[in-house]
C-alpha cells in the first residue's frame, strides 16, 4: 500500500497545528465533520470538540458510552436540544446494526428494534443516514452466509424505506465488508433508494486490503465518508496515525472523491483514542485536543495537497 507522507517539513508544519482559524468546509460541495465520541465520552465533551474545530457538523454514536438507540427518551431530548444549540446538523447515526457485535448467527429482531427506535429520533436530529453493517460469520459457510446476510439486509431496507431513512454500509465487518464485488451485489439483491456506501479510507489496513483500490470499485455508490488512517509495524500490529501519515491513501482517496463530483461530508474517526471494537477508551482530558489536532491537520492536508489541484465537478448526488 502506498503511504501518503510529504516531506519532513511539510508533515511537521501540517500537523503541529494550533485551534484557530476555524473553517467547516473541505472544498466546495463538501464539509467536514466528526464522530463525536472520538473526542470525548460525555456531550460536552463533544460539543466542544466541533466547537473548537469550528465545523457546523457532528456524526453521533455514544453518549457517555450509551448507543443512541439506547438512550431513554429524556437522555435523547436533552441530546437533541443541546445538539440544535450548539447549532451543528447531524449528518449521520452510527447504529449496531450488522456490526462487528452482532454475527450473522445472532437475533435479528435486535437489529429491527434498533432501527425502529432510531427512526424518530433520526427525524428529531434532522438526519436521513443510519451507519450499518453486514454481519460477520459465525461458522456458517460462505453461501449460508451470504444468503442470510442479503435476506436480513433486505429486509432492513424495506424497513428503512417506510421510515424514511437510507442505510450506509459500512466497509468494515461483514458479509460484505471488505470486498467490492459483495459491495455491488448487496446493492443490486438487498438495495433499493434506502441503501447506500459508507467508505472508511482507513478500514483496508486492518482488515487487509487496499482501501483505495477500493474505492475505485464502489465510488458511485458513495454516500458518507469517514476520515481515518492506519498503519501496520514490523510485529504486524495496527496503529492509528494522523491522516496522510499512514498506508490509507487518505490523500489519493479524497483526490478521488473530489474528482468524482462527490458532494457530502468527510467526517473523521480517528481512533487514536477510541477503538470500540477492541472496548478500548483514553480519550479521557486529552481526547478533545487530541480530536481538534486531528482535524486541524486534515484541514491543512486538503488545503494544501488536495485542494489547489482540485476542482469538483457535478454535485447533489451524496447528500
Amino acid at each position: 500500500m502506498g503511504v501518503d507522507v510529504p516531506d519532513a517539513d511539510l508533515r511537521e508544519s501540517r500537523c503541529a497545528v494550533t485551534e484557530d482559524a476555524p473553517s467547516g468546509r473541505a472544498t466546495p460541495g463538501i464539509r467536514f465533520a466528526g464522530i463525536g465520541d472520538e473526542a470525548a465520552a460525555d456531550l460536552t465533551g463533544q460539543l466542544e470538540a466541533l466547537r473548537r474545530l469550528g465545523w457546523g457538523a457532528i456524526e453521533l454514536r455514544t453518549v457517555d458510552g450509551v448507543a443512541l438507540a439506547d438512550l431513554d427518551d429524556r437522555a435523547f431530548a436533552t441530546l437533541a436540544d443541546r445538539v440544535a444549540a450548539a447549532g451543528l446538523d447531524v449528518v449521520c447515526v452510527d447504529s449496531r446494526i450488522a456490526d462487528w457485535s452482532r454475527p450473522i448467527t445472532g437475533r435479528f429482531e435486535d437489529d429491527v428494534r434498533e432501527l425502529g427506535r432510531l427512526a424518530p429520533r433520526c427525524a428529531a436530529l434532522g438526519t436521513r443516514f443510519v451507519r450499518v453493517m453486514s454481519y460477520p460469520n459465525a461458522g456458517l459457510d460462505d453461501e449460508e452466509w451470504g444468503r442470510r446476510a442479503l435476506d436480513r439486509m433486505a429486509r432492513l431496507v424495506r424497513q428503512a424505506e417506510q421510515e424514511g431513512l437510507v442505510l450506509l454500509h459500512e466497509n468494515c465487518s461483514g458479509w460484505a465488508g471488505t470486498r467490492g464485488d459483495r459491495m455491488r451485489e448487496l446493492l443490486d439483491r438487498a438495495g433499493g433508494p434506502a441503501l447506500k456506501l459508507l467508505f472508511d479510507m482507513g478500514n483496508g489496513v486492518p482488515h487487509g486490503y487496499d482501501a483505495r483500490a477500493l474505492l475505485d470499485e464502489i465510488i458511485d455508490h458513495v454516500a458518507h465518508v469517514h476520515v481515518k488512517d492506519a498503519r501496520t509495524g514490523p510485529d504486524g500490529q495496527v496503529t492509528y496515525t494522523l491522516p496522510g501519515e499512514g498506508e490509507s491513501r487518505v490523500r489519493s482517496c479524497l483526490d478521488a472523491l473530489v474528482d468524482h463530483g462527490y458532494s457530502g461530508a468527510w467526517s473523521i474517526e480517528p481512533h487514536t483514542h477510541l477503538r470500540p471494537h477492541q472496548c478500548q477508551d483514553t480519550t479521557g482530558a486529552d481526547g478533545v485536543a487530541a480530536f481538534v489536532r486531528y482535524g486541524r491537520c486534515l484541514e491543512r492536508l486538503v488545503r494544501r495537497e488536495v485542494r489547489p489541484a482540485r476542482t469538483p465537478v457535478g454535485g447533489g448526488r451524496h447528500g
